[in-house]
């Protein structure tokens, strides 16, 4: 419930004079800001312009939207007057020196799900906060493991416009108020529910997943005759944001799994500016986050735009899947129900 306490209050509070959380909470104040600005830029939807159309840039295996270019520079513009030294971003190539003695490094998905500008589905903007590295210039701050952000979070453009976010103590989310322009506490120190019946995935791609995936989605499928015992829902929006928001409310699991298609065997997220800032705030919520083998945010980064799979959500359900990637002589034994008699097929 709403405790009336704002975005600035909450930070305020917790920097508690010290210097260099003072330069974080600048930063999240900073990103909340532009997050105000592509909320009003989302909401004019058409009247904005051709925001949707393609910039004819490839962005990863997407193609790159005007609202993406947009989106990146109000953020951009923001950070300026940050303690930022340097800045990543899923729609550069290259990190970018912001100021040669700012003590914060910040990577960021402008706008996540951007393939579903068009059909009016929710959009996220994702982040994550790490220290500035002395060697920085080169991007080498981005090369840290997950569990070195300093804070990390999100922005959901939905009915409503929440910011989820975490400094290392506990995940906050607040709620846009559209007439202050400012964002209100309204879920104090969120704890995922441990038990879940919902779980997230594009089952489309159900062909290409390794057998362990597709064990796991088989057992849930199979509802209350199966070995898990109850009936499970499938949820999927293509914004990986709104699943994880709805996991921080209602509980559940998110996978992305690596699979057999060309450039999809390490998954499609990125590791720096989406998985690791999920994995945070999914973890300061009770949750878990992991590769399917190792956790999320114990993965050494090799390169900005590296791609990680991820299975994230309520702990119990998250360890499961982990167990079912190491079982040590693999899921010989229990084929994948597709495989054997099918759902779609006799």
């Amino acid at each position: 419930m709403s405790d009336a306490i704002d975005l600035a209050d909450y930070l305020a509070r917790w920097v508690d004079h010290s210097p260099d959380r003072e330069a974080v909470a600048e930063t999240v104040l900073g990103i909340a800001r532009a997050s105000i600005a592509i909320d009003a830029l989302i909401r004019q939807g058409p009247l904005a312009g051709a925001v949707t159309a393609s910039t004819g840039k490839q962005s990863g295996v997407d193609q790159q939207k005007k609202i993406d270019v947009l989106a990146n520079n109000l953020i951009l513009d923001a950070l300026r007057d940050c303690p930022v030294s340097c800045f990543a971003s899923e729609e550069m190539d290259n990190p970018l020196r912001i100021h040669a003695g700012g003590k914060l490094a910040v990577a960021v998905d402008p706008i996540d799900g951007s393939s579903n500008v068009e059909a009016n589905i929710t959009l996220g903007t994702i982040f994550s906060i790490l220290p500035a590295l002395a060697s920085g210039a080169d991007g080498s701050s981005f090369m840290q493991p997950g569990h070195n952000q300093l804070a990390a979070g999100f922005t959901v453009y939905g009915p409503y416009t929440s910011f989820v976010v975490s400094v290392g103590a506990g995940t906050q989310i607040f709620t846009l108020d559209p007439v202050e322009k400012r964002f209100i506490r309204s879920f104090y120190s969120v704890a995922i529910p441990a038990v879940t019946a919902e779980f997230a995935i594009n089952s489309s791609n159900y062909r290409h997943w390794e057998d362990c995936v597709r064990i796991y989605v088989d057992d849930l499928l199979q509802g209350r005759d199966g070995p898990r015992g109850k009936d499970f829902n499938m949820r999927w929006t293509a914004t990986p944001v709104s699943d994880i928001y709805r996991i921080l409310n209602r509980g559940g699991i998110f996978l992305y799994p690596g699979d057999l298609r060309d450039g999809y065997t390490s998954g499609r997220l990125r590791l720096v500016y989406e998985a690791n800032p999920i994995a945070f705030v999914i973890e300061q919520a009770g949750g878990g986050a992991s590769t399917g083998r190792t956790r999320i945010l114990d993965v050494q980064p090799q390169s900005l735009h590296q791609h990680t799979p991820i299975v994230a959500g309520s702990k119990a359900e998250v360890d499961y899947v982990v167990r079912l990637h190491h079982e040590p002589h693999g899921p010989g034994e229990r084929s994948p129900l597709f495989g054997r008699r099918g759902l779609f097929r006799t």
